[in-house]
């Protein structure tokens, strides 16, 4: 399997990367890692996705674009390259085998991706981090939705869930979360590949974590919802600030309680209850 990475170069950077990320999202773009110049977008190459660009153009902003492709080679060698540790607030710090252990923190997750996204880079995934600290795990039954290189998944069972369960429709995703919930020795946490459907099996939830893009979020926050606990908390992420308003209605048509909002850039996430 391999990945096709679409680096964009935008002049200015906001809001046309914005703008651009929105489009994207829309063709099934899931991944967007932003820099000062821009960002790059990933889609798995058996995804029917592409950006043609003589069908975007705007006058607002200008962009240039270069398409390359990552194989599982590349992608390790890259980013063993580039990676530095990443650290939210004094309460997390996310780091490689390579990397020395950081004093300091409240919680360490040490992790080494293989073809998979979720390295806590995102502002995303710090967004979705920060809210889980101020939240009660303990004994609590968590799903991870997407969960990449399981991340969430396993800062959920260092704050204290007694069942963690990590879905993702990737096989490189599952297994790379298998691998890294092993070496942070969370070897109760039970990662699954599959989409949605997977929840049939599956017995309600305390704390439901989705970082994933805004349309598949639309599509399935029902199903989320059906596997809820009454009084159950939705951790949701993966869209920007224009996004809030269009997902809070979904939310509430199905009768959840919007909590909070938390946002860094571009980026947002909510935080609803079940009741």
């Amino acid at each position: 399997m391999s990945y096709k990475a679409y680096h964009f170069n935008v002049e200015p950077p906001q809001p046309g990367s914005e703008i651009l990320m929105a489009h994207l999202s829309e063709l099934g773009f899931d991944t967007f890692e932003t820099n000062e110049n821009g960002f790059t977008a990933y889609v798995d190459e058996s995804v029917n996705a592409e950006f043609k660009p003589e069908e975007y153009e705007f006058e607002d902003f200008k962009y240039s674009l270069r398409i390359e492709t990552i194989t599982q080679s590349n992608w390790n060698q890259e980013w063993e390259k580039n990676f530095e540790p990443v650290y939210v607030d004094h309460l997390l710090c996310i780091r490689a085998p390579f990397h020395p252990k950081a004093q300091g923190y409240a919680q360490e997750i040490v992790i080494m991706p293989k073809m998979s996204f979720g390295t806590g880079h995102h502002q995303t995934t710090r967004l979705m981090c920060k809210a889980m600290f101020d939240q009660d795990f303990k004994g609590k039954r968590v799903l991870d939705m997407g969960c990449g290189t399981g991340i969430l998944a396993i800062l959920a069972s260092k704050l204290g869930a007694s069942d963690v369960t990590g879905i993702d429709i990737d096989a490189w995703s599952a297994e790379n979360s298998r691998e890294n919930c092993e070496t942070n020795q969370c070897l109760d946490i039970k990662i699954l590949q599959g989409d949605v459907t997977a929840l049939q099996n599956e017995t309600p939830f305390d704390h439901v974590l989705a970082n994933i893009n805004k349309n598949i979020l639309k599509r399935d926050i029902p199903l989320y919802v059906k596997s809820m606990n009454t009084n159950a908390l939705l951790y949701l992420s993966g869209f920007f600030t224009t996004d809030e308003e269009e997902l809070k209605e979904v939310c509430a048509k199905l009768g959840l309680e919007f909590l909070k909002s938390a946002r860094e850039e571009t980026w947002a996430m909510m935080l609803f209850k079940k009741r």
